[in-house]
């Protein structure tokens, strides 16, 4: 489920500004188009107002995608400040009359690893133990894992005593 968190409409010079409101977080928000040739590069850069409303600051960036079943266009991006706890996922969807409603949803939980016995298993894991060592026939390691250096350990000066340092000419 996804909530409507704000509003923004354009401004007399066509910008879309308005306010984000959560329990957390609110702030008077603008949009300002990104102008670059990069296909990678997001759409807007997401300003907030500075608390003594004289300058604005990058709180985010928005890239647009299109809805798989409608093709219509929307933006996606995330907000963040040193303010927040953690940053704000947020989506903008235009609307007919050119503004945008500002959506939040909780991001999904990632996946769990599949329970045993279902056809997506793992394999179970071999049996730990002296007898099962060449398991799977891999040879174990051998030495001491720091393989087979031939340079000398590095000298270190006795206690108490400091280390000369070379002479620069």
């Amino acid at each position: 489920m996804s909530m409507n968190i704000g509003n923004l409409k354009l401004n007399e010079q066509g910008t879309p500004v308005g306010r984000i409101v959560t329990l957390g977080f609110n702030a008077v928000v603008a949009l300002r188009e990104v102008a670059s040739h990069n296909e990678k590069a997001p759409a807007f850069d997401v300003m907030g107002l500075s608390a003594d409303r004289r300058t604005w600051v990058k709180i985010g960036a928005l890239w647009e995608y299109s809805a798989t079943g409608s093709g219509e266009s929307f933006y996606s991006g995330r907000l963040d400040d040193p303010a927040l706890e953690k940053p704000l996922d947020v989506a903008l969807f235009r609307q007919e009359d050119g503004s945008y409603n500002v959506s939040w949803r909780r991001p999904q939980r990632k996946r769990e690893l599949p329970a045993m016995g279902s056809d997506s298993a793992l394999p179970p894991m071999p049996p730990a133990g002296p007898e099962d060592e060449h398991a799977g026939g891999q040879t174990p390691a051998a030495g001491d894992g720091l393989g087979d250096s031939t340079a000398p350990a590095p000298k270190t000066p006795a206690r108490g005593k400091q280390q000369k340092e070379p002479e620069t000419v």
